[in-house]
């Protein structure tokens, strides 16, 4: 449990953990390559850790020496059958794109989760590939994990994702990787394309042309060296909280700003924020910068369409902050929400009502009706129930920051999932 109060002047520099779902990829790519790949920045939470351990258990081998990881690469097909069930924990990442590439092995296997994990949605990605000639099933016949896969030869499709996933589209193109002919998926919104650029670099041939990416089943990938930047989704909770909080500045090194998943950045711009981004550069195919934030002035705004898979997670931290702009804000076109960790539009609305913000939830989103001039301080202090979400506690851990009273965050280990540290990083701004 978390005691929280109400503070001003944010002030310092921090470096946020490596980004999760570059962490994960580059496990998983590292694995099916040839050679030795070096990790610099890997995120060591819960999620990223549950990657490695199923990797290990199909015989690769995975070490850290000096804050670097190594993983040394088998190759495409020089995965193990494991002795035992493959479990991936929380993470939703693991399970999907895992799923892609154990449907082409040559043996079988189950994955499973913990309770969380066991109830998210798996219908979106077994539907794909099974059309691919893979063999998945819910052993509970729910749509949920755990996951019998017994591994075939696949067969290339052209799939039209009705949902707008990077997770789903990572995992058909991971299956691709053991398919015949060119794999396709087309979505309806470009999702994060971490998969497309490190495959590449990896020298899968990937093309991708609009919303629709192509990969055609290379001979070999090679190792390679990933250097991962700053997790903006991490870097979201910092972001917001040198926005509301009086007189912050806050520098945020080090964080990826890839189009597709850098929406929160113009959000923010919309809103009014003053944020400087600083020695932008590229570092291992992803642009990255410095993020200078400062307390600013924020209005209402409309998140919805096509920036929503772009800034997915960090939906309950801006429907925080937009409780501390003047006028409404519509978060919309988010029903993703309903299917992650937890309902976060449900366990966001319930909680930010508890500590006083005026917040109506929708079928996909909130409508938010924030702060007048004279209404100032918004929000009071209260027991949260994060439902073991990581992204839920670190959201009311800026709330807490910037309400009257205490806020008591009664599962706040949560976000260990993500962010090891976090709590006593923002301890560190405020002294």
């Amino acid at each position: 449990m978390k005691k929280i109060t109400r503070t001003t002047g944010l002030k310092g520099t921090l470096t946020v953990p490596g980004d999760k779902s570059i962490s994960h990829r580059a496990i998983m790519f590292g694995s099916l390559s040839e050679g030795t790949t070096t990790i610099h920045g890997f995120l060591k939470g819960a999620d990223c850790l549950s990657t490695i351990d199923c990797f290990r258990k199909m015989g690769i081998s995975i070490e850290e020496k000096d804050e670097t990881i190594y993983v040394h690469g088998k190759g495409l097909h020089g995965l193990s059958k494991p002795e035992e069930t493959l479990d991936v924990g929380n993470s939703g990442t693991t399970t999907r794109l895992i799923s892609g590439i154990l449907a082409g092995q040559d043996f079988d296997t189950v994955l499973s989760g913990d309770a969380s994990l066991n109830s998210r949605p798996m219908g979106r990605i077994m539907k794909p590939l099974s059309m691919m000639g893979a063999d998945v099933t819910s052993i509970n016949n729910n749509g949920c994990a755990p996951l019998s896969i017994k591994g075939h030869t696949l067969n290339a499709i052209h799939y039209d994702s009705p949902v707008a996933s990077a997770q789903v589209k990572s995992c058909v193109l991971l299956a691709g990787l053991y398919a015949e002919g060119k794999t396709r998926v087309t979505e309806p919104a470009l999702s994060r394309d971490h998969t497309e650029r490190m495959l590449r670099s990896f020298g899968a041939d990937i093309v991708s042309d609009g919303n629709t990416c192509t990969i055609t089943p290379p001979e070999t990938l090679h190792g390679q060296h990933i250097e991962v930047p700053g997790d903006i989704s991490s870097a979201a909770f910092f972001i917001v909280a040198g926005l509301i909080t009086p007189d912050s500045e806050i520098t945020i090194k080090n964080v990826g700003i890839n189009d597709t998943r850098a929406g929160i950045l113009k959000v923010c711009q919309d809103m009014g924020a003053d944020i400087t981004l600083l020695n932008t550069r590229e570092e291992g195919g992803e642009p990255v910068a410095d993020l200078l934030v400062k307390t600013s002035e924020l209005h209402g705004t409309v998140v919805g369409g096509s920036i929503i898979p772009t800034l997915i997670d960090e939906l309950p931290v801006i429907a925080l902050m937009a409780c501390f702009a003047k006028g409404k804000t519509i978060i919309k076109d988010a029903h993703e929400l309903r299917v992650k960790e937890s309902d976060r539009i449900a366990i966001m609305t319930e909680n930010l009502t508890e500590m006083g913000a005026d917040v109506i939830d929708t079928d996909d989103g909130f409508i938010i009706n924030s702060r007048s001039e004279d209404s100032i301080p918004v929000l009071h202090g209260a027991e949260i129930n994060c439902s073991m979400d990581h992204r839920i506690a670190m959201t009311f851990a800026i709330a807490g920051l910037n309400a009257d009273g205490e806020t008591m965050i009664t599962d706040s280990d949560c976000v260990d999932v993500s962010y090891p540290g976090f709590f006593a990083q923002l301890e560190a701004l405020n002294n």
